[in-house]
């Protein structure tokens, strides 16, 4: 059975798993960490778990944590009196007020400066936000979903995110996986986003030939879900009829490592320096996350740690004796 929501398309065994799991815990007012690769629909996801909780009426706010500098990510926040600060020329509400009753969405929290993740560990705790200028606490009861493109697990190793903050919010925990590992959701997908656009129009709904087709299916999708959705767009826009060829793809090979240079065994190198490009060309192909990369390659995180040490330490010597 599949199941859509947006571009939440779940036919794949993991999705179905993933959106079962959402369903269970949407009743409920627990802080979601959705962690997943850019493009896989992390927003959409958290949409979804909105649209199924009792706040599904209320309000749904979003704020994107890369977007603004840390001055004005507190003041979006928690909002300000008037006369807070220059240019402060009313009282503003900040986001959590906005978001009072519904849920407030966290986009990128992995981008967010280490005083005001301690914060906003607070608000979580105390369900209490105070604006910044303000003489008094202002309850709020708003539910928190964040999402991360990043290994917030390794952030926390390396001193870059709280632990305490990390727990707060993976009460539960939910995992988008990339579109190279649920390739069986493409075809739905494409034929979601062929009605998405032609929406409202006559006349007969556009397909790809088989050779198109062929081509989406072996794509490795680096942008995932959102470059699947920007091609099939592209190639209605430029289609002279109601079928589409591969030519129409236009996919940027210059975004991806061809068979011929990821997986070529060269003649004359040593297993040395296999070992090194395959472990580089993994973790360029998971956008250097190194845990992703490592289970990937079948070795601990720390065994991975090391040879990239390695690897650096004898880049470094070469360097010095003027070695190519």
């Amino acid at each position: 059975m599949n199941e859509t929501c947006g571009n939440l398309i779940a036919s794949t065994e993991g999705m179905r798993r993933l959106l079962e799991m959402a369903n269970r815990i949407a009743p409920s007012s627990a802080t979601v960490l959705i962690q997943g690769e850019s493009g896989t629909g992390k927003e959409i996801l958290a949409r979804y778990v909105h649209a199924r909780s009792g706040r599904g009426d209320q309000p749904f706010v979003a704020m994107n944590c890369a977007a603004l500098p840390e001055n004005l990510a507190e003041s979006e926040l928690f909002g300000y009196e008037k006369g807070a600060f220059t240019g402060a020329v009313s009282q503003r509400c900040g986001r959590f007020e906005r978001a009072n009753g519904g849920t407030l969405l966290l986009d990128e929290i992995s981008e967010m400066p280490l005083p005001l993740q301690a914060k906003l560990l607070r608000v979580l705790q105390e369900k209490e936000v105070e604006r910044i200028g303000g003489s008094g606490v202002i309850s709020v009861d708003v539910r928190v979903i964040a999402t991360t493109n990043r290994d917030l697990a390794e952030m926390v190793r390396e001193g870059a995110f709280r632990k305490d903050l990390f727990y707060r919010l993976r009460i539960v925990p939910l995992t988008l996986p990339p579109l190279r590992e649920r390739r069986d959701d493409i075809p739905l997908l494409i034929d979601h986003f062929i009605q998405k656009f032609q929406s409202g129009r006559s006349g007969d709904i556009p397909r790809f030939i088989d050779s198109a087709m062929e081509t989406l299916l072996k794509w490795p999708w680096p942008g995932n879900v959102r470059e699947l959705e920007n091609t099939v767009e592209r190639a209605l826009l430029l289609r002279g009829g109601d079928v589409m060829g591969p030519e129409l793809l236009l996919l940027d090979t210059d975004m991806t490592d061809g068979p011929s240079e990821s997986t070529a065994l060269l003649v004359g190198m040593t297993v040395r320096e296999l070992e090194e490009r395959l472990i580089c060309q993994t973790l360029k192909h998971v956008n250097q996350n190194r845990t992703h990369a490592a289970e990937m390659l079948g070795i601990s995180i720390r065994t991975l740690r090391n040879k990239l040490r390695e690897y650096q330490t004898e880049g470094e010597a070469m360097a010095q004796d003027g070695r190519p």
